[in-house]
C-alpha cells in the first residue's frame, strides 16, 4: 500500500497538533497542511474552564506545541481560514476565501463548537459560553467586576465555571433543566456529591429549571426561569433572578457540515470505524466530532483530550499504512474547588453503583457494575480509586463489590477476578 504523499488536516485542537507530531515520528515526508478557522495556533481546552480562567494558567502554556514545532517539522499552517466544502472526485478541500488545497488522505478533526442558548435575550452582552480562547477572553472582564451570575447547565463545563466565578467572589446561581446534576455522564452518587460540594461553597443550585428569558436593557440584568415538571412546564411558576453576567454551559454539537455534505456517513459526529476510517478510506476522523465502534459501548462520540489524542495517533499510523485499531478505555477529569474528579470507563448501562468512602473529607468513589462486572469508576479526591478501578476495567477484572463498599479492607486488598 502506497503511502499519501499531502495529508490535510482541517482543525487546529489537541488531535491535529498531535497527528502533526505523530506523521513525522511515523516517518512520514511529504506534505501537512493544517487549516483551522481559528487564528491560534492548537492549544488545549480543559484548562480554560479552570485554571485559564482563574488566572492561574498563563495563555503561552495552552498551545500544544510551539509555533516552532511547526516550522521545524514542515508544517504548512492555515489559520483563520475556513474549509468550504470537500471535493471528494478531486481530492481536494475548498476554502472559503479561495483556493483549493489537495489531499492524498484527508483527516477531519473538526471538533464540536458550543450549543448556544434560543431563549430571547440569550444576544444579550454579558451572555458568555465557555469553550474558546476568545469566550474566556471575554469573560474575564466581566469576572473582575464582580456582582452576580448565573450559569445554565449543570454538567462538568457549568460546575467548572461556578467554582471559577466563586472563587473569584461572586454571588453564583445555577441551573439545571434535570432533577440532578451531571445527568448525562455520571451516577446519583457522584452527582450528589457535587451538589454539596458547590452549596458548601456558596452557590445556590436550583435543579429541574428551564430558561424562559434573559432579560435587560441592552445587556444582561436578570434571568426568568421556569419549573420543569415530569411532562410540561409549568408557566406560573416563573422566577426572576437578578443577573449581571450569565454563562452557559449547555453542551456541544459536533462541527460534522462539511462529512455531511460531501456525502460521508454522519449520525451523532462523522462514524469511523475502529481504524479511525470515514466511509471513505482516502478520509480520517477524530476527536470530539468522531462517533467511534466501541466493544463495551457500541457506538460512541467521546468529548475528552485522551480521546482526541489516541485517535490521533491511529489516524497516523494507519494513514501511514498501519492497521491499528482504538479500544482505549474512556478517561476523563474535572477540577472544582479543592476537588480532583478522575473517572474510567463510562456510566452506561450500569444496573448497581457502590459507594465507597475517602479516607479524607471530600473524598469518596462510586462503583458502576453492570450486573457483577465493572464498568466505570468514578473518584473524587481519590487517586488510588481511580487507578485500581482502571487498571480492572482495562485488565477485564472486576472487585467484589461488598468488599469495595467495606472501607476496612484496603483495595489492594479486594478480590478481583
Amino acid at each position: 500500500m502506497s503511502h499519501p504523499e499531502r495529508i490535510v488536516i482541517v482543525g487546529a485542537g489537541h488531535a491535529s497538533a498531535q497527528l502533526c507530531e505523530s506523521l513525522r515520528r511515523g516517518g512520514h515526508t511529504g506534505a501537512i497542511t493544517l487549516i483551522g478557522e481559528e487564528t491560534w495556533l492548537p492549544y488545549q481546552r480543559p484548562p480554560l474552564s479552570k485554571a485559564y480562567l482563574l488566572g492561574d494558567f498563563a495563555r503561552e502554556r495552552l498551545f500544544v506545541k510551539p509555533e516552532s514545532f511547526y516550522a521545524e517539522n514542515d508544517i504548512t499552517l492555515r489559520l483563520g481560514t475556513e474549509v468550504e466544502a470537500i471535493d471528494r472526485a478531486a481530492g481536494a478541500v475548498r476554502l472559503a476565501g479561495g483556493g483549493m488545497v489537495g489531499y492524498d488522505a484527508l483527516a477531519l478533526l473538526t471538533g464540536a463548537r458550543v450549543r448556544t442558548l434560543d431563549c430571547p435575550g440569550a444576544q444579550l452582552n454579558g451572555v458568555h459560553y465557555v469553550r474558546g480562547i476568545d469566550d474566556i477572553d471575554g469573560l474575564m472582564p466581566a469576572i473582575g467586576r464582580g456582582g452576580r451570575a448565573v450559569v445554565i447547565g449543570g454538567g462538568y463545563i457549568g460546575l467548572e465555571a461556578a467554582a471559577v466565578l466563586r472563587k473569584k467572589g461572586l454571588e453564583v446561581t445555577l441551573l439545571h433543566r434535570s432533577s440532578r446534576l451531571l445527568s448525562r455522564v455520571a451516577s446519583a452518587q457522584t452527582a450528589a456529591f457535587f451538589k454539596e460540594l458547590h452549596e458548601d461553597e456558596g452557590v445556590h443550585i436550583r435543579l429541574n429549571q428551564t430558561v424562559r428569558s434573559i432579560e435587560g436593557a441592552g445587556r444582561v440584568e436578570k434571568v426568568e426561569i421556569e419549573r420543569v415538571l415530569v411532562d410540561h412546564v409549568e408557566r406560573a411558576a416563573t422566577v426572576e433572578i437578578e443577573a449581571d453576567l450569565v454563562v452557559a454551559g449547555v453542551g456541544v454539537l459536533p462541527n460534522q457540515r462539511l462529512a455531511a455534505e460531501a456525502g460521508l456517513l454522519t449520525e451523532n459526529g462523522i462514524l469511523v470505524d475502529a481504524q479511525c476510517r470515514t466511509s471513505d478510506p482516502a478520509i480520517y476522523a477524530a476527536g470530539d466530532v468522531a462517533e467511534h465502534p466501541h466493544g463495551d459501548y457500541g457506538q460512541i462520540r467521546l468529548e475528552s483530550v485522551q480521546n482526541a489524542l489516541d485517535q490521533a495517533k491511529i489516524c497516523a499510523a494507519n494513514m501511514l499504512g498501519g492497521s491499528e485499531v482504538y479500544a482505549a478505555t474512556p478517561w476523563f477529569w474535572s477540577d472544582q474547588f479543592d476537588v480532583k474528579f478522575q473517572s474510567a470507563g463510562l456510566p452506561q448501562g450500569f444496573t448497581r453503583a457502590v459507594w465507597r468512602a475517602g479516607e479524607k473529607p471530600r473524598s469518596g468513589s462510586c462503583w458502576l457494575y453492570a450486573e457483577d462486572k465493572l464498568i466505570c469508576v468514578e473518584a473524587m479526591n481519590d487517586p488510588r480509586a481511580y487507578m485500581m478501578g482502571k487498571r480492572w476495567i482495562e485488565g477485564g477484572l472486576s472487585p467484589d463489590a461488598v468488599q469495595i463498599a467495606d472501607v476496612g479492607v484496603a483495595l489492594k486488598a479486594v478480590a478481583a477476578g
